[in-house]
């Protein structure tokens, strides 16, 4: 397999640009698009039709919960701008999952994300006492009724008041784009969270987004300009030291002519301008490839692409929100990347 890969690097890097070529260039083959805790929505997409319910696609991104339902009258305020809007539970999610997933999408899908939505609004405290979530992706998504379609209004319907627990309680059920084939455990992700028995990384194989896989090619000058304030002197590399189950990158060194800083891998993704943290790093130098060192003793493998099982026949299952990111500088989003 690594000869395999050796072989498509070298084939990259003579298609990439003279001016890449001609100067140290730093190469990332990466997968997926979000934090990956959660439910993948592309992945809900590939379940729905593969034939599986909105109970089975929660079931498999959330270990262990149930479906419960929401207190009855339950309120939700939410930061509009400036102006904080208080709306009733369903109300709000009218407003939201069309927002956050295309509305042609099986119904299943969009009901699987109603779900999510409607308890991530439920255990979400972004603002403290002031409001409960934002308006944007550092909650998810709201539109207000510019966002309502039939589709969408129809999947809130089938799903009236239903949330996800966990033990009887609601969960923070987050979700996010694309997983590139693998889900990550929360504290992997969202580094400082404490591990959550319903948030553990779980295979995804039919998840096939437009970000499942992609690679970037980017010059040592532009990736020492994108890490300026952790980068020692001028750019050299990247050596990953440990990766979650996804196996997205938790931390690792960048590599500077005066020295190497320890950087999160959420931070080194935001900072890079990168779309995840499942990234492998190589150095092209005119038409050769080198990779880069592998602390963590994990090889590059292609995402999973396998097909999956039945959906599971265990008890419905569901998800919401993440918590701030660790690094100030990590600019990921909390709730839900949203699906295009």
């Amino acid at each position: 397999m690594l000869g395999a890969l050796a072989l498509a690097l070298a084939a990259l890097a003579l298609s990439v640009s003279p001016a890449l070529a001609s100067t140290e260039s730093l190469l990332i083959t990466g997968a997926g698009d979000g934090h990956g805790v959660g439910m993948s929505q592309e992945g809900a997409l590939g379940y729905a039709e593969h034939g599986a319910t909105y109970e089975q696609i929660l079931a498999h991104y959330y270990t262990g919960t149930a479906l419960g339902q929401a207190p009855a009258g339950r309120m939700v305020k939410v930061l509009v701008g400036s102006r904080v809007k208080t709306l009733p539970l369903e109300t709000y999610v009218r407003g939201v999952v069309a927002a956050e997933m295309p509305s042609s999408w099986p119904l299943a899908a969009l009901e699987a994300q109603a779900v999510a939505s409607r308890t991530y609004a439920l255990t979400s405290d972004a603002g403290g006492q002031k409001f409960d979530v934002y308006a944007d992706t550092r909650s998810q998504m709201y539109e207000g009724a510019a966002a309502e379609t039939a589709s969408s209004n129809a999947a809130i319907a089938d799903t009236a008041g239903q949330i996800v627990t966990y033990e009887g309680m609601p969960v923070t059920t987050y979700f996010f784009a694309s997983s590139g084939g693998m889900t990550e455990s929360v504290q992997n992700s969202f580094l400082g969270a404490s591990p959550e028995p319903w948030l553990i990384g779980v295979a995804d194989p039919y998840d096939q987004g437009p970000l499942h896989t992609w690679k970037v090619a980017l010059s040592f000058a532009t990736a020492t300009s994108r890490l300026r304030g952790v980068l020692k002197g001028s750019f050299r590399g990247i050596e990953v030291l440990k990766r979650g189950v996804s196996p997205r990158i938790v931390s690792a060194y960048v590599i500077g002519s005066r020295g190497r800083t320890l950087i999160s891998g959420p931070e080194l993704a935001a900072r890079l301008g990168l779309d995840s943290t499942w990234e492998y790093f190589s150095v092209i130098r005119g038409t050769s490839v080198k990779r880069e060192p592998e602390g963590s003793g994990r090889a590059p493998s292609p995402p999973a692409t396998a097909p999956a099982p039945s959906p599971p026949a265990t008890s419905p299952q569901g998800g919401a929100q993440a918590p701030p990111a660790a690094s100030a500088a990590s600019t990921a989003e909390t709730g839900g990347v949203s699906a295009e």
